[in-house]
């Protein structure tokens, strides 16, 4: 099957209620459930106990940039918002964001934070709930490992994330999500199991991409950067092997960033020049666009038009981009720069 037949079925899926993926044999769920088990049993132990500190406040406020009415960003989602597996709130995806989003802006940037650990899609409906109380400019959601881990029916999934999505975009909120990330990297998941979270978490990052696209807003996939470089590197990892450490989260921090500038006008069209394109802005119909998506590290998709119609005869169209991202350095790495200036 190929992914975009995979993808026109999980969307069909999530459209009219239909179920989730499905798996063969008693002999083989019962080795994965254990498998599920032993590798739930291991990250627990050496997860690092309650979250980073929250950053929340206001990031840029310079004599530059300083004037004027702060963006207000929000952070939604799961423990990869949250930035678990670092103590400093320098070291999390909001702050990094905030703080180089603040430079692009030349505007203050006010950071709120409400993702939660160990949240699914379905959280998201209070996690809204509160952003659209402080009024936000730009909305960053990081939401589906949870999903996939505990198998969560993708259709059930992505219509909570849709909804979400939805309701912050009506609100005038732009919206980015950072797809469900790469599964299969983590350490502690043992074979069968970690081909199958492979596959299932790019199902589900293409199933998030037909939803948040259809809603409004705009994906960025997070699949590669949590893939071959964190297979690779365990400098990637914090101590529990299944999240990111401050090294890993400034790389999806920079893949995030220029989306999430782009949504408020802030990332200069500069920046994206040379940048070998996927044909550099590629206008395809959702199943497609959101296929070609999920493996590909940073690629872009929001809502397109061709001819004054956002709607073709495959369904809605999607814009897709690779950017360029930029270096953003850890705290650590910061402090040792200036250190050697």
């Amino acid at each position: 099957m190929t992914r975009t037949v995979t993808v026109r079925r999980l969307a069909t899926a999530t459209a009219y209620g239909g179920g989730s993926v499905a798996l063969g044999g008693a002999a083989l769920v019962a080795l994965l459930r254990e498998e599920a088990r032993a590798a739930r049993r291991n990250i627990e132990s050496r997860t690092t106990k309650g979250d980073p500190p929250s950053g929340d406040g206001i990031y840029g406020q310079t004599a530059r940039n300083g004037r004027g009415r702060p963006i207000v960003f929000t952070v939604l989602g799961d423990s990869s918002a949250v930035g678990l597996g670092v103590t400093r709130a320098a070291e999390t995806p909001g702050v990094l964001i905030a703080a180089a989003l603040a430079e692009l802006a030349e505007r203050p940037v006010r950071l709120v934070r409400l993702a939660k650990s160990g949240a699914r899609s379905p959280d998201l409906d209070d996690q809204v709930e509160k952003a659209l109380a402080e009024e936000p400019d730009v909305a960053l959601i990081m939401i589906g490992a949870n999903d996939v881990t505990s198998r969560a029916r993708p259709d059930v999934s992505v219509r909570y994330l849709a909804d979400a999505v939805r309701r912050l975009t009506e609100a005038g909120c732009e919206v980015v999500v950072g797809t469900c990330p790469d599964l299969g990297t983590i350490r502690p998941i043992a074979q069968p199991l970690r081909t199958l979270a492979r596959r299932w978490s790019r199902q589900m990052a293409a199933a998030q991409t037909v939803a948040v696209v259809e809603a409004g807003g705009r994906t960025v996939s997070l699949g590669s950067v949590l893939g071959p470089a964190f297979a690779s590197d365990r400098a990637m990892f914090s101590v529990d092997e299944f999240h990111p450490s401050a090294h890993g989260y400034a790389q999806a921090a920079a893949v995030l960033l220029p989306s999430v500038a782009d949504a408020v006008g802030a990332w200069p069209a500069s920046a994206d020049r040379g940048v070998r394109p996927i044909r550099r802005g590629t206008v395809r119909p959702i199943e497609k666009a959101a296929a070609r998506a999920a493996s590909r590290t940073g690629t872009e998709v929001q809502p397109a038009e061709v001819r004054g119609s956002d709607t073709g005869p495959w369904g809605a169209w999607a814009l897709l981009r690779r950017r360029r991202p930029p270096e953003i350095p850890t705290p650590a790495q910061a402090e040792e720069s200036a250190e050697h200036r």
